[in-house]
């Protein structure tokens, strides 16, 4: 994002940062790598089996995993001889394109609107609100007026949260009782933005999925209100996955993909967990571009994705 260049240091400075907060995934991925390929000298069809199983019990994931091992696969056939010593640059390479190929998502110019309107999603858990406030704190950083609106009206717990972050940063929450209309307080909070002239808001949602009617209903409901204020809202629909869920994580984007257009992913705590490969067969199957990635605690460690460093330092070549 042209927006946060701030955030961007070196590129062996981002990488090590990287490494750092991916630690438990990569320690995790490679482990299994070094032992698909002990004892061979060549890539053979034992190594492929093994491979796969690795990618597999790593989360990247059924689908995308066939689909990386296909491409290792033809490549080793078209140049006939690859040593193992070779894999990790092969499996980085072949892993980068696929990912590259299939992300039909195109970045939004987010100073193409006033205010730029972001709808934030997902199931209770997910760290969804710590998103929304971290997003918050670094488009404070980088100069922009931003507004947030607690529009998860059904726990109490995510409106004070969110107020939690308003005050910390020093951003403008807007909220009302709880049990409110998720869909009143959205309005309220596009009314205001707009008459003090915001640059960016964030709506928090409920993250409820026990009935994907209701839920669909209640975010179709949200959309349609905010765009009496602003037309095209919302600019942006973001789904927040916990990366530590591993699978289950796709089962939430699966949900929520069918309930609502989302058009943007952020995946948090990956810090925490040896299942970051489930970034990879997300991003692969849902053709929908991650945006963010929570390594930390910090308001700085939730982290522009930039594709290709994650794939190096997940896989083992930064």
């Amino acid at each position: 994002m042209a927006l946060f260049d701030f955030l961007k240091k070196n590129a062996q400075q981002e990488q090590t940062t990287l490494d750092k907060g991916l630690e438990k995934s990569k320690t995790s991925v490679l482990e299994k790598i070094s032992h698909a390929i002990v004892g061979k000298s060549t890539i053979d069809d034992d190594v492929l089996d093994n491979l796969e199983e690795a990618l597999i019990t790593s989360d990247v994931g059924v689908e995308t995993t066939l689909r990386i091992i296909e491409r290792v696969q033809a490549r080793v056939s078209r140049d006939k001889y690859i040593g193992t010593g070779e894999l990790h640059h092969l499996l980085v390479d072949e892993t980068c394109q696929l990912l590259k190929e299939n992300d039909l998502g195109k970045e939004d110019d987010l100073s193409a609107h006033k205010p730029y309107v972001i709808m934030v999603v997902g199931v209770n858990g997910v760290g969804k609100t710590t998103t929304i406030g971290k997003l918050a704190y670094l488009f404070k950083q980088s100069g922009k007026k931003v507004f947030l609106g607690a529009a998860d009206t059904f726990r109490a717990a995510a409106v004070e949260q969110l107020c939690i972050w308003g005050e910390r940063i020093g951003v403008t929450v807007i909220k009302q009782q709880q049990g409110s209309d998720p869909a009143s307080v959205a309005y309220d909070t596009l009314q205001s933005a707009v008459k003090n002239d915001a640059d960016i808001v964030l709506i928090d949602t409920a993250g409820r999925l026990h009935n994907k009617i209701n839920l669909m209903n209640e975010l179709t409901k949200i959309r349609n209100v905010m765009q009496r204020v602003v037309p095209d809202a919302p600019h942006e629909v973001m789904l927040v996955l916990d990366g530590s869920t591993g699978q289950n994580a796709f089962e939430q984007a699966k949900q929520f993909t069918q309930a609502t257009q989302v058009n943007s992913l952020a995946i948090t705590k990956l810090d925490g967990t040896a299942k970051g490969g489930v970034v990879l067969g997300i991003s692969d199957q849902f053709k929908i571009p991650v945006r963010w990635i929570g390594l930390g605690e910090k308001e700085e460690d939730l982290r522009p994705f930039d594709r290709e460093a994650f794939v190096k330092s997940l896989l083992g070549q930064s």
